[in-house]
């Protein structure tokens, strides 16, 4: 049997796609409404609940109501965890030593990042009543966790961090002595992402603000970072698209569209699990862990400065980078400009970022309490993880210079 020629193919010779691979994901529900289906899912893995939350603002919802009614109605039972601000080793060993012995059958995130990862690091430990230092990188033995972990539902309300689909749970110990470091494992990774884009709407201003800079630097970093692959370069693009949809940089009203907003952090987390991330989160650990920082406000206020630092470093190296053409192309896909057009000139993203900080009105380092004294011990605390993944390698004195352009 023979069969026809394919016209119009390519006729050069092409370069086959380079290797990957794709870590585990959570189920994933995403869409406007989907929160009535959170207890029907919930039932699924059990009959006795712990649910983390943040401060007041889940509890002070609408949505907890009618949650507490469905759960009451199914014959559930339930526990309530609140954690305030960033969890910290304390919170989260309190949480675990008060339902150690409680049956929880199952953990169930509702909130910010904050909540999530305290979520997640509390059902890690919840069966094995070990407090979260012994796990966490860098600071105790986080190959020693061999679970088991209960299972962990992540119901975001925020669009930012993406924390619904990774496996690490990030715990913040303030102070001069502080850090910032994750607990990793596979066991952590939430069943079930569920994402309601309904549930921003009522979101402080400023919260959207800080949670949508997390995301795009997330989307950022992970397109240019040295472990980026076809498959997360994709992932990346869509979200930058998303994240061009629904954001606006303006202080007091940054949501254009609270769905798209929503989309673009769920795959920010997925491209960061899959990736990895860079400079600017290199920095905002220890920001976070030495001044109390919020997360969103410490990327939001560094990226233009290192995106600005990255790319004019790989020009000066002289070197087609390839992360040049996607520092481009990501001010293309930003601002709706022609990629072909914007390819010409990378440097573009960093000023596009720097009239973000402008317009938002993002305060500088030393509005935060750094002070020039500190920026030795900040580039000192920078090296970890997020630091390896920066698509150009920066010495000690580079990465003060960022710092001193924020201060």
């Amino acid at each position: 049997m023979s069969f026809p020629s394919i016209e119009g193919g390519a006729t050069e010779r092409q370069e086959p796609v380079a290797p990957f691979n794709v870590a585990a994901l959570p189920r994933i529900v995403f869409g406007n409404g989907t929160f009535e289906q959170l207890v029907p899912q919930m039932l699924d893995h059990g009959r006795e609940f712990l649910i983390v939350t943040g401060g007041h603002s889940f509890l002070d919802s609408s949505y907890w109501p009618r949650l507490k009614a469905e759960l009451e109605s199914a014959g559930a039972g339930y526990g309530v965890a609140r954690i305030s601000g960033e969890p910290s080793p304390g919170q989260v060993d309190t949480i675990v030593r008060r339902y150690a012995r409680e049956g929880i059958d199952c953990v169930v995130g509702i909130g910010g990042g904050s909540a999530l990862d305290a979520g997640k690091a509390i059902a890690g430990l919840l069966p094995n009543r070990r407090p979260v230092r012994d796990f966490l990188e860098g600071v105790g033995r986080p190959h020693d966790y061999r679970g088991p972990a209960l299972p962990f539902l992540a119901v975001p309300t925020t669009a930012g961090t993406g924390s619904e689909l990774t496996r690490n749970a990030v715990i913040t110990e303030t102070g001069p002595d502080g850090f910032k470091k994750s607990f990793r494992n596979d066991l952590l990774l939430p069943k079930l992402a569920l994402v309601d884009p309904d549930m921003l709407v009522t979101c402080p201003p400023r919260v959207m603000l800080g949670n949508a800079l997390d995301a795009v630097t997330q989307l950022l970093e992970s397109l240019v970072s040295t472990r980026a692959s076809v498959f997360t370069d994709a992932l990346a693009r869509d979200g930058l698209r998303a994240f061009a949809q629904g954001f606006r940089p303006n202080r007091d009203h940054p949501v254009r569209d609270h769905s798209q907003l929503a989309y673009a952090a769920m795959i920010s987390g997925l491209c960061l699990t899959q990736a990895g991330l860079g400079s600017v989160h290199g920095f905002a650990s220890p920001l976070g862990a030495f001044f109390g920082i919020a997360h969103g406000m410490a990327c939001g206020t560094m990226l233009a400065a290192c995106t600005e630092t990255n790319i004019r470093l790989l020009q000066g190296r002289g070197e087609n980078h390839p992360a040049l053409a996607k520092y481009a192309e990501a001010y293309g896909i930003l601002t709706g400009q022609d990629p072909r057009a914007a390819a010409s000139d990378p440097m573009a993203l960093a000023g596009l970022f720097q009239q973000w900080t402008d317009q938002c009105e993002l305060p500088r380092l030393s509005e935060l309490g750094v002070r020039a004294g500190d920026l030795t011990r900040l580039v000192a605390a920078s090296g970890g993880n997020s630091m390896k993944t920066n698509p150009v390698v920066l010495t000690d004195r580079e990465l003060e210079s960022i710092l001193r352009q924020r201060l």
